[in-house]
């Protein structure tokens, strides 16, 4: 294949993946491909509190406004927000691959990336899909109601119309690789209707059924649909599915893209057939009855949805009856908790990350959902927060497979990055270059696209980011082959920093220490500070970690011996004798907003842990950060108040943490900050004029389990925020820890009474409540459970 505009030459990129010893790794981040035919199981076991998963409206999605009425449905690879209207249902189908846009390695004048749509590249719709139903409008039926069932992973819709209950159920199923829609009735009622699927980029459907095109950027893409009926007819139009006087309708629909995660292969696989593969899949599915689609999709889900369960005490008799747009409504109004609320706006945030993180890329700014091909920021993955807060949530809610998508992301990309680092990072025009002169390993620009290519401007500290969350993954899991397979990213952002930290001689003293070249504290302050604090931590964790990780994998001793010695001589901030607060800008000055949306000065509380309120770091310094905090203010963005609350959390603040989870429960209205009709975070981006952006949605529940047990290697604190609303009475089960252990845990009284610790590769660890604490000692797949802890 040979290289475009966009596209380094595969010589050049096979070469640095065999240089960082890739070769096994790349290719490993799934594709659209052939699968085999999934295991039929017989049935699964549900929860036996139902009603606490469900989710329920009293109205259908407006066509115009579905990023915040729609309901989600996703398989990790392809997903769709839904209308569940009675008269036309209509899916917006997306698949993750589905990207505009490439390498973009052209610099503009000032050292920086380009950013549009037409270089960078946009994150875009695949097709439309309607299902139109004369005589069913909203208007011509009663008793409308449509459920999203947590627990099984299902959208249901039901109505009464001339006296006949008319049933829809959708979901899309990882075994299969399809969107299943199941049509039923009871009472004698009949079907009769069209079936439309179209593409979003001005395609040309010649028939029905399928279609295919590529983009401009030459990634090519189809779709599929089949439909049938065991009584009534079924036939094809032109480019419509006609359906008549049916007794029941399974509609199936599948679509996808020739992306492959190779970068010397420019993100391609030339000898894929997107429209065929579409075609194969539906019409395997389509052979499958309709019962055994659903208790294949059903099992797979609960494989991952039941590893973590829930209570955090009992709503009332009359919240229960409220639907969950009045319980959002009511909760905001009455300020009375409602914890079973709260509770499943946890596990929608579980759903979504199982519907929108398995078998491709990772989740972007939208998730996996859209309404139109122009997202904000095009949808792109921002390494400065977003990316990173979209997967704090998955190892602690018990998802660990979900968080394989962003590993297989920057395996995949490494390359590239390695490369256009290499090539372009020490451009004379860009003003984050390093001032010594020298280059090594890689970094990223602050928006990434799946095609290697940066946007926005470079982001040097995004590459450590980016590796800390790559083990702390690790701390969860100690899987000894996880850790092999990330070392090249930690072992190169070592060596890009090794090649960038300046000496630097603190003022009115002989002391030398190592700063970070000139940067920018995201997103507010000056453009080009020296050692700021938010790059200073990040790189102090790095070196940690990947000296830790050197020594576990025993590779590497001399250079992490040279790596070890370099994050002794790192500066770390220090408390401003004028703010009090803890210096974000290495000045005694507050260079930035004091209630800017960032904590980036924080970072070494969360995510960090370096700053901890047990004792283990002078006080000064975290009377420091809950300055600096306090000064942000409790009421931002939902992703802001996602990341407050988490710090809250990690200060033992519960009821500041809870306030934050409460904020952001608030209903959105006119595009205001909140949850939107379907629980959708919305952004408000400028008055009037809100956006769906998805991190909110993993960072929130990520903070609630913040609340509920604080982990590191070695220790495990067990209800560290546990806020009034929540301490009567409650119980979480599957709770993972970092450093390898499970944890099952029941409260009352705001006093844990059963505590059960389950090693997953872990072998000891500190448990503490209060002022009481027990060392425990386990073999992997051991578990002990212990008593009078809470007393």
């Amino acid at each position: 294949m040979t290289p475009g505009p966009n596209q380094p030459s595969r010589r050049t990129l096979l070469s640095l993946a065999t240089t960082a010893g890739l070769t096994t790794a790349l290719g490993t981040l799934p594709t659209f491909s052939v699968s085999a035919t999934p295991a039929r199981p017989a049935g699964t076991a549900l929860p036996a509190d139902a009603a606490r998963h469900q989710l329920w409206w009293q109205a259908p999605g407006d066509e115009g406004s579905l990023i915040e009425q729609g309901l989600p449905i996703g398989n990790g690879r392809i997903g769709a927000l839904a209308s569940n209207d009675p008269g036309r249902e209509l899916l917006l189908i997306t698949d993750a691959t589905m990207w505009t846009g490439g390498l973009n390695d052209t610099l503009d004048q000032d050292g920086q990336f380009p950013y549009a749509r037409t270089d960078f590249g946009s994150f875009t719709l695949l097709a439309r899909l309607t299902v139109d139903l004369p005589g069913h409008d909203l208007g011509s039926v009663h008793g409308y109601r449509r459920n999203l069932d947590l627990s099984q992973g299902v959208v249901t819709s039901s109505y009464v119309r001339s006296g006949v209950t008319y049933r829809r159920e959708m979901y899309a199923s990882h075994p299969d690789d399809v969107i299943v829609l199941h049509f039923t009735q009871s009472g004698g009622g009949r079907y009769t209707g069209t079936i439309t699927l179209t593409g979003t980029h001005g395609e040309k459907t010649t028939s029905a059924g399928s279609f295919g095109a590529t983009l401009a950027n030459g990634l090519r893409y189809g779709a599929a649909v089949k439909a049938r009926s065991r009584g009534g007819d079924v036939t094809v139009n032109g480019t419509e599915i006609i359906f008549s006087d049916c007794t029941d309708l399974t509609i199936v629909v599948s679509a996808g893209t020739n992306y492959a995660p190779d970068a010397a292969a420019g993100f391609r696989d030339p000898a894929l057939d997107p429209t065929r593969l579409a075609r194969t899949k539906v019409r395997d599915a389509a052979s499958e009855s309709a019962d055994a689609l659903r208790r294949t999709h059903v099992a797979d889900y609960r494989e991952l949805y039941g590893q973590l369960d829930l209570s955090l005490g009992d709503s009332s008799t009359e919240q229960r009856e409220l639907d969950t747009w009045e319980r959002l409504h009511a909760r905001a109004r009455d300020r009375t908790p409602d914890p079973e609320l709260e509770a499943a706006y946890l596990q929608f945030g579980r759903y979504l990350m199982i519907s929108g993180s398995r078998g491709s890329l990772p989740l972007n700014l939208q998730g996996l959902w859209l309404d139109g091909n122009d997202p904000d920021w095009m949808g792109d993955y921002h390494t400065d927060i977003n990316l990173q807060m979209n997967y704090w949530m998955a190892d602690r809610t018990g998802l660990s497979r979900c968080f394989d998508a962003l590993t297989d992301y920057c395996l995949a990309q490494l390359p590239s990055w390695t490369e256009l680092t290499r090539q372009l990072f020490n451009d004379p025009r860009n003003r984050y270059r390093n001032s010594t002169g020298r280059i090594a390993g890689w970094t990223v620009a602050i928006s990434t696209n799946p095609y290697g290519g940066g946007g926005w401007w470079w982001h040097p500290a995004g590459n450590a980011w980016l590796c800390n969350s790559l083990y702390e993954h690790y701390e969860y899991t100690q899987s000894p082959a996880y850790l092999a397979k990330i070392y090249p990213l930690l072992k190169g952002a070592c060596e890009f920093w090794e090649a960038r930290l300046l000496t630097h001689t603190l003022p009115g003293t002989a002391e030398e220490v190592l700063i970070a070249d000139s940067d920018w504290s995201p997103e507010h302050g000056p453009l080009d500070a020296k050692g700021i604090t938010y790059a200073q931590e990040l790189v102090w964790t790095l070196f940690g970690n990947f000296a830790a990780a050197a020594a576990l994998l025993k590779k590497d001793a001399a250079y992490a011996d040279t790596v070890s010695g370099l994050r002794k001589r790192l500066h770390l901030p220090r408390v401003s004798p004028k703010t009090g607060w803890l210096e974000e800008w290495m000045s005694p000055e507050n260079l930035g907003e004091t209630t800017h949306r960032h904590l980036s000065g924080l970072v070494g509380l969360f995510p960090g842990d370096r700053i901890r309120p047990d004792g283990s770091t002078p006080a000064e310094i975290v009377e420091g950060a809950t300055a600096q905090l306090t000064a942000r203010g409790m009421n931002s963005f939902g992703w802001a108040n996602a990341w407050r609350s988490l710090c809250w959390a990690r200060l033992k603040n519960a009821e500041n943490a809870y306030q934050l989870v409460i904020n952001n429960l608030r209903p959105s209205s006119g595009g205001s900050n909140g949850t939107a009709f379907n629980l959708f975070d919305i952004y408000e981006v400028e008055s009037g004029r809100g956006i769906f952006q998805i991190d909110a949605n993993f960072g929130t529940p990520a903070a609630m389990t913040e609340m509920l047990l604080y982990s590191r290697p070695g220790r495990l604190e067990l209800l560290p925020a546990l806020p009034d609303a929540w301490a009567a009475s409650g119980h979480i089960t599957g709770l993972p820890a970092r450093g390898g252990f499970v944890v099952d845990l029941t409260w009352r009284n705001g006093r844990p009474t059963r505590v059960r610790i389950r090693s997953v590769g872990g072998r000891t660890t500190t448990v503490v409540f209060g002022s009481r604490s027990r060392t425990v000692k386990l073999e992997p797949g051991d578990s002990v459970t212990l008593k009078g802890l809470g007393r």
